[in-house]
This record gives C-alpha cells, sequence and structure tokens, in this order.
C-alpha cells in the first residue's frame, strides 16, 4: 500500500493582504506542482472579529464551513487542530505572536522580517527550543524552483566564483497620498524601506555569497550602510548598503538597496562571476526568468542561455511544503533557510539601523 500524504493543518494570523496570498496559495492542490506527499488544511482563521474572520474564509479560502473562525488570536493558538501557526501580521507584532504560538506548542511560520531586532529574535530562538516546536521565517523566495536553480549554478562553478552581487527591491508607495499611519511611513510599525522591503535583495545576497560553498557560512567582515529619511515621518525612504565577504576563501561584495518611493527596475538582481554573470528580472521576491550569460577567457560573452519558470499560484505554497515536510521529519529548523541566515539578517538591519541612526519609537523593540 502506497505511503499516505502527511496532513498539515494551518492556523492563520491575521486576515491581511500578504495572509491572503498565503492561504490562496495554501489551497492549490500541490499535485500540480509535483508534490504527493503533502495536504495543506486550513483549519483556523483568527482576526481581530469573528466577522472579519469569517470574510476571509468566505472570499478567499473558497468558504469552507469545517474552518473555525475567532475573533482573537489565543483561540487560534488554542485550537487542538492547528498543527502550526501563520503569522501575517505587521512585523512589529511578530515577537509577541510568535511567542504566544510557541507557548502553546504551535510549530510556527512567521513573515519577514522575523522580528524588528536581533535580540527579539534570540529570544523567540530560545522559546522555540525550550517548547520543542519548528520555527522558520517565511523567506518564500528561498523555497521558489528560480531561486533552487540559480544556487544550483553558482555552486556548481561554471562560471567561478561570484564576486560582486547588486540587487534592488523598490515600490512607490506614493508617499505624500497616504496618511502618516501607513504601515510603510509608521515609525511605531517599524516603517521604512529597510524592514519592509529590505529583506528581498539581503535575501539573494545570502544565498549566493554567505551560502557558497567557498564562504564557509562566514559573516559579512564589513557592514557599511547609508540611509534617506523621509521629512513626513523620519522613516528611511532610500537604504543602500554594502556587505563585504571576505573571512575564508570568497572575496566578494554586495551592493543593495531598497526604496519606498521608486517604481522597481529589471533586472532586479545582477551577479557578476569570474566567468560570467546571471541577471534575474523582478520581481526579485517571486522571479519567472533569469538569463545566464557564459564568458571565454578574455571575458567575451560565448554563450547565453534563459530560464523560465511556470507553476500554477504565485509561490507561498513552496515554503508551506518546506515547513510541512520538516515538522513531518522531526526538524525543527529548516536546511534551507535556518535560524543562523535569519539572525544573520537581522544583525545586518541592526547594523544597517544604528549607522543610519534610525531609532524606534519606544516600546517597539520588546527585547533589546
Amino acid at each position: 500500500m502506497a505511503n499516505q500524504p502527511f496532513h498539515f493543518r494551518w492556523g492563520i494570523i491575521s486576515t491581511g493582504k500578504i495572509a491572503e496570498a498565503f492561504v490562496k496559495d495554501l489551497l492549490v492542490d500541490p499535485k500540480t506542482r509535483d508534490v504527493t506527499d503533502i495536504v495543506h488544511k486550513v483549519a483556523a482563521v483568527g482576526s481581530r472579529s469573528v466577522d472579519k474572520a469569517t470574510e476571509f474564509i468566505t472570499n478567499i479560502a473558497g468558504g469552507d464551513t469545517s474552518i473555525r473562525a475567532y475573533g482573537t488570536y489565543a483561540e487560534v493558538y488554542a485550537d487542538k487542530d492547528v498543527d502550526v501557526v501563520y503569522i501575517g501580521t505587521p512585523h512589529t507584532l511578530h515577537y509577541e505572536n510568535s511567542l504566544d504560538a510557541i507557548q502553546a506548542g504551535k510549530h510556527v511560520l512567521c513573515e519577514k522580517p522575523v522580528t524588528c531586532n536581533a535580540a527579539e529574535l534570540r529570544s523567540l530562538l530560545a522559546a522555540a527550543k525550550k517548547h520543542n516546536v519548528f520555527f522558520m521565517e517565511a523567506v518564500w523566495t528561498r523555497f521558489q524552483p528560480l531561486s533552487l536553480e540559480v544556487k544550483k549554478i553558482v555552486d556548481g562553478g561554471s562560471l567561478g566564483l561570484p564576486v560582486v552581487l547588486h540587487a534592488d527591491l523598490s515600490g512607490d508607495f506614493d508617499l505624500h497620498n497616504i496618511p502618516k499611519t501607513h504601515r510603510i511611513l509608521d515609525p511605531a510599525l517599524g516603517g521604512g524601506a529597510l524592514l519592509d522591503v529590505g529583506p528581498y535583495p539581503l535575501f539573494w545576497a545570502i544565498l549566493t555569497l554567505f551560502e557558497h560553498p567557498s564562504n564557509d557560512l562566514k559573516g559579512p567582515t564589513q557592514i557599511s550602510g547609508s540611509m534617506m529619511k523621509t521629512p513626513l515621518t523620519n522613516v528611511d525612504s532610500n537604504t543602500a548598503f554594502m556587505l563585504t565577504f571576505g573571512g575564508s576563501k570568497l572575496s566578494a561584495q554586495a551592493m543593495l538597496t531598497c526604496s519606498i518611493n521608486l517604481n522597481p527596475y529589471s533586472p532586479g538582481v545582477i551577479i557578476r562571476f569570474e566567468h560570467g554573470t546571471i541577471r534575474i528580472n523582478s520581481p526579485i521576491y517571486c522571479p519567472t526568468e533569469f538569463y545566464v550569460e557564459y564568458f571565454n577567457n578574455k571575458g567575451a560573452k560565448v554563450r547565453e542561455e534563459r530560464r523560465v519558470f511556470e507553476y500554477v499560484g504565485t509561490g507561498w505554497h513552496f515554503q508551506a511544503d518546506e515547513v510541512a515536510r520538516c515538522v513531518r521529519d522531526g526538524k525543527r529548523e529548516s536546511s534551507l533557510w535556518g535560524h543562523n541566515k535569519s539572525l544573520l539578517e537581522m544583525e545586518i538591519f541592526d547594523e544597517v539601523r544604528r549607522q543610519g541612526n534610525y531609532v524606534f519609537p519606544a516600546g517597539v523593540e520588546k527585547v533589546v
């Protein structure tokens, strides 16, 4: 008799746009992406009111009457039919929401940035270890087929070692025509470019440089950051930061930028190697196309390849598959996006904020 698929039951925290996108992908038949060992089930949705949760179930989750609607998050954490909690709240709430779920014995997939600072994350990781639950930051791009293929080429060595990476994510939020309480502008919500869109350029540096076999998982030897702040609320509207990796056999730099007052451009990621280049088209959080250029010994292009990826859904479900398999197999972190990478991310962001003199209002950081 064939092995039965692992049924994994999700509790959804928040009914905002990002939770909508995640749940829509959870409902995509896994067989469309050649996954037969996992079945996802939305078991419960928590919101600020039962009506909001019910509306979410009706409009986003196909009106499935078996999904329980709760007017508090605590009820989701207490639901015995919930295996794992997805946290899609604003990042200033991630620490509190994740800790509550962990202490209730639930596995956790928490949106990025996983916390407001590295100290909060260390506290969460200690709690996850104490309660013996799985915990992962929802860096969905890491699990998408295109990213897996890029990493295979980068690590394979056909282009030589990576030397320079450029990555940018920008979005025009129309800053002068939105309320100052909007999450992107409000410092009390950790607003600004770095924490909101900065994780994506940084992800590509971590994937291709930090994770490169010749780097031996050594952190950057130098971090240099600069912020431009909007006079509207003094959050960063534009941030640039450079990472130098020189602590092992790899000598490479990443030049990363993020903005909330510009439209994105393509290619959003350019990785330059000793013998070629990889260009990844935007959007860099869920790209579906990239180009590989191969150079001869004189630096002339001798071949170019185009890679295109298609799948049903928008790319959120691949991380859900990873979480389910890890929990099924008794793992408490992912080998593809482990705790060390989220810690590195938050430590880099802490340093860039320090250099940019971006201090959160009192009370935003729950652990310092």
